[in-house]
């Protein structure tokens, strides 16, 4: 028996689920999108948050280098807005029409033999509307976006993990802060050598990569491994706390294999070459699949 349990062992393939990134990485840089994510996201600070224009350029880095986006960083320092209404206005005037179909990475996920999962910062509403114009919307199990993580927020929530956003898990639960206060971080970083009694940052309400305890939630609602997840993302943040939770990493947008990457790849339809293994239909996995991703209406995030 030992014999055979050891045989079944090595017989079995590396992985059974590949988690993918969505935004640059799923789709070039050189598409546009995130430069005119980044825009639309100052306009927004400007417009509906009253925030000096000549403090934008500094608060955004200062927000998105300590809190992981700057959406997460608004809300840690006290800005009080609708998440909804946010991501509309950030994703809602995206040129989606830069993306075009891709039959050749829409080959190589159907040929894959394992399970494939979306796991992104961005709501719902703009990850569907990305995967239909890349013609990518039936190629995936399921989708961990914002609302997957932060449920809490939401006037109606699924009860059930296996649907296909995986939203309505009761682990994930956010507590938002009441202080209408904000918090000078551009002053914070000012000071000359913050001693021990200084103001610590605030705490993010949101939840997101790069977090570890993010990431840490996403496979716990999607019930999967990390020791046997092969994990694709653009950022080296993200793919480096990947690592610290036990995934196997890609780096995607660049062939230069940083600390916490496994693989590099230049673009994401080097993935066969890179990864021929995946492929070995012979050696296929047992995949439980929940139903195929279905979107039924366009998307925007």
């Amino acid at each position: 028996m030992e014999f055979e349990d050891l045989y079944r062992q090595a017989q079995r393939p590396k992985y059974d689920c590949l988690l993918f990134d969505l935004d640059d990485t799923l789709y070039p840089l050189s598409s546009g999108i995130s430069k005119e994510c980044g825009k639309n996201i100052k306009d927004y600070m400007v417009e509906k948050l009253g925030i000096e224009k000549d403090k934008i350029v500094e608060l955004s880095n200062l927000l998105y280098k300590n809190y992981g986006t700057t959406m997460a960083g608004l809300r840690a320092i006290g800005y009080d807005f609708d998440y909804d209404e946010y991501h509309s206005y950030v994703h809602g005037r995206l040129p989606y029409d830069n993306l075009k179909p891709d039959p050749q990475l829409r080959s190589l996920l159907l040929t894959l033999p394992l399970r494939k999962i979306i796991f992104t910062n961005a709501d719902k509403v703009h990850a569907a509307k990305a995967l239909i114009k890349l013609g990518l919307e039936d190629c995936f199990q399921g989708i961990i976006c914002f609302e997957t993580l932060n449920p809490t927020h939401k006037n109606t929530v699924s009860d059930d993990e296996d649907d296909i956003e995986f939203l309505g898990s009761d682990v994930a639960t956010t507590e938002v802060p009441s202080s209408p206060e904000i918090f000078d971080i551009i002053g914070h970083f000012a000071e000359p050598k913050p001693g021990p009694s200084a103001t610590l940052l605030p705490k993010i309400p949101i939840v997101c990569k790069p977090q570890e305890s993010a990431i840490e939630l996403a496979l716990k609602i999607a019930k999967i491994n990390p020791q046997r997840t092969l994990f694709f993302d653009d950022s080296v943040r993200n793919i480096q706390a990947g690592k610290c939770v036990g995934l196997h990493t890609v780096l995607v947008g660049t062939s230069q294999r940083p600390k916490g990457a496994d693989y590099a790849l230049e673009s994401i339809h080097n993935i066969k070459q890179a990864l021929p293994e995946l492929w070995e239909t012979d050696m296929k996995s047992e995949v439980n699949y929940s139903g195929q991703v279905t979107v039924e209406t366009p998307v925007t995030a």
